[in-house]
């Protein structure tokens, strides 16, 4: 029985492997193209490329759970098509241990997932950003678990909060002189971006010189010769579903304590927590397809019906998020509901058989 476990684990993970492989560098090529109508002076193919492989992590994280359902679609269809399933279950192994023999390498899957989203994708996602803001816009960005840093010659930015909008909340300002002293700093509640500068909202400023200071307050100020904007921040900071999850949850948290949107960044907390379980149910569903409606059809039937499944995953996802924005809906439940949904259909169909 072991040997039949690891014969059947062997395909499932080469299968899938071999998928997400596929998905993984047609994906890296096409966004490689794309890059390529952003090229300048300062930003050329090479860097370009850079690019590409640092997201390479976010990629292979990305594509993991509908590699998962085509691979095992493939893979338990090739068993299918050559009667081996057929003689498994003619041998007495009941569809359960089938389950488990599948799923057991997937596991393997599962832990990478985990490893790559919350130690390797947040670090490697922020630099490939960082750098691609750097060559496209001149300037020197880096992400920090507490918000963002932005260089710009002697003056140094920092900003906690950067929403979808381009508003940004908590800026700080730093400014130095040639010896690299601090000669004056300003802090400010909220940015908005009006034409071709910033409006500083509530601002506290304190100017430097010797051993002398001085404040001052402001209801706004103007903050404009600068290369932040909301398109390079929008280049800079990093989607809800890249941070790690920890990172995530800190993030949501203070949007939630400053009374700023936060349902978004709560359903995408959800939805990375949950990752590990989609991938093992995207295993049951492949077993459930390949054993209940797709046990006689061709191997191109089946991975048609990988993508249509996979697809109608990602964007219930989607749509159920933004529902979970205009409905105020509990993000947990949201992030839960294709889950639930695709366990269910999973066990209906083998129940059938």
């Amino acid at each position: 029985m072991k040997l039949l476990d690891n014969y059947l684990g062997r395909t499932v993970l080469f299968s899938v492997c071999m998928v997400l492989f596929v998905l993984v560098s047609l994906d890296g090529a096409f966004a490689y193209l794309a890059e390529l109508d952003d090229l300048k002076d300062s930003y050329q193919a090479l860097e370009a490329l850079l690019f590409i492989l640092l997201t390479l992590p976010r990629r292979i994280y990305d594509f993991l759970p509908v590699a998962t359902l085509i691979g095992s679609l493939i893979g338990l269809g090739t068993l299918a098509n050559t009667s081996e399933l057929t003689v498994i279950r003619a041998a007495g192994v009941s569809i359960s241990r089938i389950v488990w023999a599948a799923s057991r390498p997937v596991i393997w899957l599962v832990l990478l997932g985990l490893l790559l989203g919350q130690f390797i994708v947040p670090q490697t996602e922020q630099f490939a950003q960082s750098e691609r803001a750097r060559y496209l816009y001149m300037g020197e960005s880096i992400g920090s678990r507490d918000g963002y840093w932005y260089r710009e010659g002697g003056q140094y930015t920092h900003i906690q909060v950067v929403q979808p909008n381009g508003v940004m909340y908590g800026i700080s300002r730093f400014f130095f002189d040639d010896d690299n002293v601090l000669i004056r700093a300003d802090f400010a509640e909220r940015a908005i971006y009006q034409g071709d500068h910033w409006v500083l909202e509530k601002v506290r400023q304190t100017r430097i010189s010797g051993e002398q200071t001085e404040s001052g307050h402001f209801q706004t100020l103007r903050w404009d010769n600068t290369s932040i904007t909301p398109q390079v921040m929008s280049v800079v900071v990093l989607k809800p579903d890249y941070l790690s999850i920890t990172g995530l949850y800190r993030y949501a948290a203070y949007l939630e304590s400053q009374d700023l949107e936060s349902t978004s960044y709560f359903f995408s907390f959800w939805k990375k927590v949950l990752q590990p379980l989609t991938t093992l149910v995207m295993v049951f569903i492949a077993i459930s397809f390949v054993f209940g409606p797709l046990r006689s059809v061709t191997m191109g039937q089946r991975l048609m019906a990988g993508i249509i499944v996979g697809l109608l995953f990602h964007y219930a996802q989607q749509f159920l998020g933004h529902v979970t924005i205009i409905f105020s809906l509990t993000p947990f439940l949201a992030a839960a509901i294709p889950l639930v949904v695709s366990l269910f259909i999973g066990v209906y169909l083998l129940k059938r058989v």
